[in-house]
């Protein structure tokens, strides 16, 4: 996950000012973290709490999932109500009785990555990304765009080949670009569909972790979003060097820096 949370802090600072080239300062003075962030520890802290109760997979730990999904994004993504959210994701965080509003926007992709390291099988893995994306983002393009990277995630960080990994992306959408044919006209969108190929072909054209951030900036767009999105399949594929964590976690508050602690402490007790 700190992955995206790296793709997410980078990718901050030109969200809005598109940055068509690879050569840029990594974690920039005005770099801070987002909703991207915020929501990939909430979907994360939701997955714990519901695995410490039902650690076997079932009905229970699926529907469990799906509440507790609901309770952490809201209950967290409360406290930090001006990082960036979507207006009707915004809404959907502070009514009383949330419901989905077929979404296809690409925060369901982005907050994903959390899945991918806890699935215990490639079924496990799509029926989780069902379980935490249908609360909001019920489209089907929305459920795509999450499935895609929860599974390559799954996938990578089992030692997939990126030729494999390609192929398993192929079965969703149609890669047929390379980021030099598009960074001239590639244009900011919000959409899984306009997003998330976008973020895996960064991926595949990657050398390594910090190499495919740098393709997924350079292509411009909902940079910081297209980063995130890419920054968790690097993650799972390359691992991330121990100076972009620490540099990461310097932008997060204390209460972020603690979910993060939390999850990565979750994570070595289950190997």
């Amino acid at each position: 996950m700190i992955g995206a949370i790296i793709g997410d802090i980078v990718g901050s600072v030109y969200e809005f000012d598109n940055h068509r080239k690879k050569e840029f300062e990594f974690f920039a003075e005005d770099c801070m973290f987002t909703d991207d962030s915020v929501m990939s520890l909430a979907v994360a802290k939701a997955l714990m709490e519901t695995e410490k109760k039902f650690p076997q997979r079932g009905e229970d730990f699926y529907e469990a999932l799906r509440e507790n999904a609901i309770v952490w994004m809201q209950e967290i993504g409360r406290m930090y109500p001006f990082c960036g959210y979507g207006g009707r994701f915004y809404e959907w965080m502070f009514t009383e009785d949330p419901q989905p509003y077929n979404s296809y926007g690409n925060g369901s992709a982005m907050r994903i990555s959390a899945v991918g390291y806890m699935a215990q099988s490639l079924e496990d893995a799509k029926k989780m990304s069902q379980m935490v994306t249908e609360i909001s983002h019920n489209h089907p393009e929305g459920l795509k765009g999450a499935e895609a990277t929860a599974v390559l995630i799954y996938e990578a960080r089992n030692g997939k080949s990126k030729e494999e990994l390609r192929e398993i992306a192929e079965e969703y959408y149609d890669l047929d670009f390379t980021l030099e044919e598009i960074r001239p006209t590639y244009r900011f969108n919000e959409t899984c569909q306009n997003t998330v190929p976008q973020a895996i072909v960064a991926f595949l054209e990657a050398e390594d972790f910090e190499d495919g951030i740098r393709n997924a900036i350079s292509v411009g767009g909902d940079s910081d979003t297209l980063a995130a999105i890419a920054g968790g399949i690097l993650e799972a594929y390359y691992g991330v060097p121990e100076d972009l964590e620490e540099g990461a976690l310097s932008y997060l508050d204390e209460r972020l820096k603690d979910l993060y602690k939390e999850w990565k402490d979750y994570l070595s007790k289950q190997v």
